[in-house]
């Protein structure tokens, strides 16, 4: 059946516009957000955690509306941008003296996930803010924090999301196809940021880390948003590091990214190029990510 629409890998064909037109006018006075969650529902549009794909549906909707297929109605409230305003973490407080030595001089190594948890986020975001080069940024998507401590200090810590949908190298590197990336783009995490306490001078710690948390990343992500990781991705800057902790834990490179980025008006590079790391978090990684529902 010829499509109307494509949006996010979801075909709109015209019998669902004409079952959207319908759903629209049997609720007259319904609010657009209204309007989207009874087409996740009647669509059975959810999330792997069984949440409705209500977002998702909006823009879909609204796309629909712009190309003329359906008539939304008008906007009541445009709430104002979060992203936009968003304060600033604060800085944070806390014993910042030296720790020197070797690996098993730290003792036992509490490695705890944090999403969701505001006191420990609200230390998370403070520490990255201030210490990492990139400062924080309010991941989009599904996400996961991790702080690594030492006792009761914090030693490290370590931010995962949502991957790009389009990235040459890892496209390459998995064999998958456009319709299967749309399809198990969810299943690819992006490592965003990883600190070292500035203050933490400990040899191998780095790599130590980031091979405990790849262990337990696909389990910690099933828990929290309903489906498994199979590959662990990063960009690393090479006129800032070289990306060693990670080629210590497995990881590999992969490419460069083209510099370009997803907004670029032209093909002409507009930003620095990266290394593009990755590391499979399943033997089968290459047959699971080409699967098609």
């Amino acid at each position: 059946m010829e499509s109307v629409l494509t949006y996010r890998g979801r075909q709109v064909s015209a019998p669902d516009v004409v079952f959207i037109r319908e759903l629209i006018g049997q609720h007259p006075k319904a609010s657009r957000r209204a309007l989207s969650k009874k087409l996740c529902e009647a669509w059975g549009w959810v999330q792997e955690n069984g949440a409705l794909r209500d977002q998702v549906c909006r823009s879909l909707m609204l796309e629909l509306h712009r190309a003329g297929h359906i008539e939304l109605p008008p906007v009541r409230f445009r709430p104002p941008n979060p992203l936009a305003k968003r304060a600033r973490p604060a800085p944070v407080q806390l014993d910042r003296s030296p720790i020197r030595g070797r690996l098993a001089d730290l003792g036992s190594l509490e490695l705890r996930q944090i999403r969701r948890q505001a006191d420990q986020e609200a230390l998370f975001n403070g520490l990255i803010e201030e210490h990492h080069y990139l400062g924080y940024t309010q991941p989009v998507g599904e996400q996961l924090k991790y702080l690594v401590y030492a006792g009761q200090r914090p030693v490290a810590a370590l931010a995962f999301s949502s991957a790009p949908r389009h990235l040459g190298p890892r496209d390459r590197t998995i064999g998958w196809s456009a319709e299967q990336r749309r399809a198990n783009i969810r299943l690819v995490a992006y490592n965003t940021r990883y600190l070292i306490m500035p203050w933490v001078e400990i040899r191998y710690l780095a790599s130590h880390l980031l091979g405990r948390v790849q262990r337990q990343l696909s389990d910690d992500w099933q828990q929290l948003y309903g489906h498994p990781i199979y590959f662990v991705e990063t960009f690393v800057l090479p006129e800032r590091y070289r990306g060693t902790c990670y080629l210590a834990a497995n990881w590999r490179r992969l490419g460069q990214t083209t510099g370009r980025g997803k907004d670029a008006p032209t093909r002409e590079p507009n930003r620095p190029r990266k290394d593009v790391l990755g590391l499979p978090l399943h033997k089968r990684f290459r047959e699971l990510l080409c699967a098609m529902p």
